[in-house]
């Protein structure tokens, strides 16, 4: 029986994962941590009676903790909260669907821990992957991960040599703004940026999504998850979602890897790694499968793809402050504070105003995340008087 803790249980890959829990045996649920959604996070304690639990918000832990310890639960807060349930010695897995870059510290307690991490928290690697991934190595464990295109990636790279790739192609749905043209996304609204053509997730990846930035930090998080350079990571946007990413070997062969678009595939898939397990979902019906079609990515239109870029070849601690800078958009144009368009101006202004540090250490990350925050919210403020 392993044993799990799910970092961000109420949000879309947390609930998901525990369909896949219902679904399969050999895990059992033993921590639990929602960002304020108290109401599901007590429906999620009732049903699988985990022994701790965090909540971010220091009242509502209060209001939970009269309800949790009808079943024995423990209940931890904030920050310091989600480290603990990382680290706990009950703990095997350690699964991480947090938003944002609050996911960091909880990796790197679990890491530290010698857990097995199952990451959907991209910005783990995308701030600090040239820290993360050697201390995998120093403490023995592994990450796998959860997004669908790196979990196609590493099944593809299964019974091969790393040193016979050619390239890693990853896939983009298009977002919704596909085949808009530069003028109209400009001027599209919140409602228009949610409606993801073949998921549904939550808020912040979504309009990420829209803008593509989520394509760009997965190229980053896909050069340290596989040690691969820049050069050799190319997206294809295929609208159809049905090739969640693939592999081209030195010879020439490209193995892909197919499916339904569904989020439970790959999280099975990082909790059984590297056994399959038999499950009773949708199968992919080839035979009515439409056309499968490619394009390239156009920079020019979506420009948050280009910074992503831009700042994954910049290096050092780059990366943070553009990740950190479109956190505070995102949340601004889900806010209906700025625009659409803004989202990408204001990651452009903050990362022309800072200077990169290099040969970083945790507190560098730390230090420039901050940074790019508050200038972030300053550029907002000018704006706004």
């Amino acid at each position: 029986m392993k044993r799990i803790a799910i970092l961000g249980s109420t949000g879309s890959i947390g609930v998901q994962t525990l369909e896949v829990i219902r679904e399969i045996e050999g895990f059992e649920v033993v921590a639990l941590s929602a960002n304020s959604n108290t109401e599901l996070l007590l429906k999620q304690i009732e049903e699988f009676r985990p022994k701790y639990v965090t909540i971010m918000d220091e009242q509502k832990a209060l209001d939970l903790k009269k309800h949790a310890n009808r079943f024995g639960t423990e209940v931890h807060v904030g920050l310091e909260g989600l480290e603990a349930l990382a680290s706990m010695p009950e703990v095997d897995i350690v699964i991480n669907s947090l938003i944002g870059n609050i996911g960091l510290l909880p990796t790197v307690s679990a890491i530290k821990s010698g857990k097995k991490v199952c990451l959907a928290n991209k910005e783990t690697l995308v701030t600090a992957g040239e820290i993360i991934m050697p201390l995998t190595k120093e403490h023995d464990t592994a990450i796998i991960p959860i997004d669908s295109e790196h979990s196609a990636i590493l099944q593809c790279l299964q019974g091969n040599d790393y040193k016979d790739i050619e390239r890693l192609i990853l896939t983009a749905s298009g977002g919704p703004f596909r085949e808009k043209t530069k003028d109209d996304i400009n001027q599209v609204s919140v409602d228009d940026a949610m409606k993801h053509p073949t998921y549904q997730m939550g808020a912040k990846i979504t309009i990420d999504s829209s803008t593509l930035m989520n394509k760009g930090l997965e190229v980053i998080e896909a050069k340290w998850l596989f040690d691969i350079p820049l050069e050799k990571i190319d997206i294809v946007v295929h609208p159809q979602s049905i090739i969640h990413s693939m592999v081209e070997y030195k010879d020439g062969s490209i193995l892909a890897q197919m499916g339904n678009p569904d989020m439970r595939l790959p999280i099975q898939y990082a909790l059984s790694y590297p056994q399959r397990v038999q499950n009773s979902y949708n199968r992919l019906d080839i035979l009515n499968m439409k056309d499968l079609t490619f394009e390239k990515p156009d920079l020019d239109k979506f420009q948050c793809l280009k910074l992503c870029l831009d700042a994954a070849k910049t290096c050092g601690t780059m990366p943070t402050v553009m990740n950190a800078a479109n956190e505070i958009a995102v949340s601004n144009f889900l806010a209906k504070k700025i625009t659409f368009k803004e989202i990408s101006e204001l990651i452009e202004r903050t990362m022309l105003a800072y200077t990169v540090k290099y040969n970083i250490v945790l507190d560098d990350i730390i230090e420039a995340d901050n940074w790019a925050r508050e200038k972030a919210k300053s550029i907002i403020a000018s704006k706004l008087k």
